[in-house]
């Protein structure tokens, strides 16, 4: 009896137990489906805060990058912020490693948010009275700066953060939020991004980051001022420890690599990428040129970066024409000198160098910003205008020693327009191929006369001169014949490359192509415009030949190959020129003292620096090398019987003799 009492007392506690413990597994499972409830009804609401239009990326500022034409680097163009984008593989694994132990150790299992962290931040911020933790994830902190862009602590912005994460952890895998987040965040010192900062504070790509330095790194982002390594090393020690101690908890190092990692110093090489530069006057030029060459939006698309440009600028010829000047002007009190080397065909600037004897660097290009009198120089100009209206290089003309011109828009102030031949010696009586090769002064006074100073004016514009016509340059009337105007180098060089173009103007280039941010090249518009008949140019091109064969500028012959060119002396010798082209390049060479128009006398030897002797040596020195490897070119021959030139779409012509 009293076993089968007890047995039936243990059966009843049996089935008690059975039904208490379905109830909790009920209870439970009731729990679980109003927390999933509640959970999915939250992610709902929550996803209801913002919309996938919503996920319009702010515009990242990058760097841009200028290369020569066989892709030397020549410098940065900086952004408001250095940025230079890669994908994940080209990053050291160190770095993502150390920033997910540091930054959101639970990166790999949670997904947009972390609900264990947000948590754990809840309960440290209420212990503590004030916001110790955030519980971001590093998705949430992508979504901050790539979407929202305000780091403000308001409710709304927190809701619309969260619910912008979730909707961008549905459309990327995690190593795409990673590669993502290692490319926009800031690790101080203007570097935004693994790329930048590697090289702000290594000298080196970020794929070649050691274990210490990425996890240097990782710790920046939290506090770079705070930790900066450049400025508190004893912190930035600190913090970098910090992060490697958190690497090892979560398993990416061992504890003997921890012990080995956290014993080494910092070893800092502070970068100069972005700061240094290579031929800094072509590239100070090219850089102004950039965002006109973008169209419309340029100025926009340089600030926000990202461009990868190649540039016309050629490294062997920069270097040729820095040895041809110094080889001449190398006495430290000598004058400055500057050349610019333009390709015809395309307008390309392929050479661009100041030089100044005494080492001095100089904030002024004096190749592009220099408005120096051009003397003689500017006679093609004259000349080509003067054929262009119909007159003849055959014409002749009597050149005295001195001329008083009497036209009424020649005159300066109340009196006549006084021209003295160089040396006051009589050239007697002329054509203007002999006129151009000895360059009379006087002939080209009537000249200018006879046709007309506005004509001169709008030849000259056409050819390559970019100043104002009618501007302060060309106040001095008829006087510019003879070079009273100051003009640019690179000016002067754009003359004489539409002269050696066979009358084609392009206008000078700085950049061979442009690669946008997406890697897709820019289109670059670089049509040439017929400004000049082709028989003119060819006419103007055999008087300039004489000019090298027998006249002023025989010093920069270069043996049989043809040369066209002109010297040009300034009043009182106080800038020279000689500016000349064979049919694959044009080069000017100027000469002169920066500091102001002071005469060129007693410089190496030469007692009156005239266009003829230093600056037609320079060029020769230059060119020989320079085109030393092209083929042997002749120029176009000339019609001087007559004829005309019927013009199709602007680069090619067609030419009619007299009779059909």
């Amino acid at each position: 009896m009293l076993f089968a009492r007890h047995g039936r007392l243990r059966r009843r506690k049996g089935k008690r137990r059975s039904i208490l413990l379905f109830g909790v597994l009920l209870l439970a499972s009731l729990i679980a489906l109003v927390l999933a409830t509640v959970a999915f009804t939250g992610q709902q609401i929550l996803l209801s805060q913002c919309t996938t239009t919503d996920l319009r990326q702010l515009a990242l500022a990058e760097n841009s990058f200028l290369y020569t034409d066989n892709g030397q680097k020549l410098g940065v163009v900086p952004s408001a912020t250095n940025r230079q984008l890669l994908p994940l593989s080209q990053i050291s694994p160190s770095l993502p490693q150390a920033t997910v132990a540091i930054e959101d150790a639970r990166f790999w299992q949670h997904g947009a948010l972390d609900y264990q962290g947000i948590a754990r931040a809840f309960y440290q911020d209420v212990t503590k009275g004030h916001i110790v933790q955030g519980g971001s994830t590093i998705t949430q902190e992508l979504v901050r700066n790539l979407y929202i862009g305000n780091n403000q602590r308001t409710l709304s912005r927190k809701i619309k953060e969260a619910c912008l994460a979730t909707k961008v952890f549905e459309q990327k895998t995690r190593k795409q939020i990673l590669a993502d987040y290692l490319n926009e965040v800031f690790y101080g010192h203007h570097a935004y991004g693994a790329q930048a900062a590697s090289r702000t504070y290594f000298s080196k790509p970020a794929s070649k980051l050691t274990l210490v330095q990425a996890a240097l790194l990782a710790g920046l982002p939290q506090a770079p001022t705070v930790f900066d390594p450049l400025v508190n090393q004893r912190a930035a020690r600190v913090r970098r420890n910090e992060v490697l101690h958190a690497m090892f908890r979560n398993g990416y190092i061992t504890a003997s690599k921890l012990r080995s990692a956290t014993r080494k110093k910092l070893v800092l090489r502070p970068g100069h990428l972005y700061t240094q530069q290579h031929q800094p006057n072509f590239f100070g030029w090219a850089t102004q040129q950039l965002p006109d060459r973008l169209g419309k939006h340029g100025q926009r698309q340089v600030e926000l970066g990202g461009l990868n440009v190649q540039t016309t600028l050629n490294l062997r010829l920069q270097g040729l024409a820095t040895h041809a000047v110094s080889s001449v002007l190398h006495t430290p009190t000598d004058p400055a000198a500057a050349i610019v080397s333009i390709d015809p065909q395309t307008g390309a600037v392929k050479a661009m160098v100041d030089y100044l004897p005494s080492g001095r660097k100089m904030q002024f290009n004096l190749a592009t910003q220099a408005h120096r009198s051009t003397g003689s120089a500017f006679k093609p100009i004259t000349l080509a205008t003067a054929l262009s209206e119909g007159d003849s290089v055959y014409s002749t003309f009597y050149g005295p020693p001195a001329l008083s011109i009497t036209t009424p828009e020649c005159r300066q102030g109340s009196g006549y327009w006084e021209v003295h031949n160089s040396a006051d010696e009589a050239a007697g009586t002329m054509n203007l191929l002999s006129a151009t090769a000895q360059s009379v002064n006087t002939i080209f006074a009537q000249l200018i006369a006879r046709i007309g100073v506005r004509n001169v004016q709008y030849m000259a514009r056409n050819l390559g001169i970019t100043e104002q016509v009618g501007g302060p340059y060309f106040r001095q009337a008829c006087a510019i014949t003879l070079g009273s105007v100051g003009f640019t180098p690179l000016e002067l060089t754009d003359v004489y490359a539409t002269l050696a173009n066979g009358g084609i103007h392009h206008d000078p280039q700085a950049f061979e192509s442009i690669r946008g941010r997406n890697g897709k090249e820019i289109p670059l518009k670089s049509t040439g415009r017929r400004v000049l008949r082709a028989n003119v140019a060819a006419q103007v091109t055999g008087a300039l030949q004489g000019v090298v064969t027998g006249g002023t500028g025989t010093a920069a012959a270069l043996g049989s190959r043809p040369v066209a060119g002109k010297t040009g002396t300034a009043e009182n010798f106080q800038d020279a020129w000689f500016c000349g082209y064979v049919p694959q390049l044009a080069t000017c060479v100027w000469v002169g003292y920066p500091k102001g128009e002071i005469p060129l006398l007693n410089v190496e030897g030469v007692g009156e620096v005239f266009g003829g002797t230093l600056p037609a040596k320079i060029w020769h020195n230059y060119m020989a090398a320079a085109v030393g490897n092209l083929p042997v070119k002749s120029f176009p021959t000339p019609d001087y019987n007559g004829g005309t030139y019927i013009t199709g779409d602007g680069l090619y012509s067609t030419y009619v003799s007299p009779t059909g």
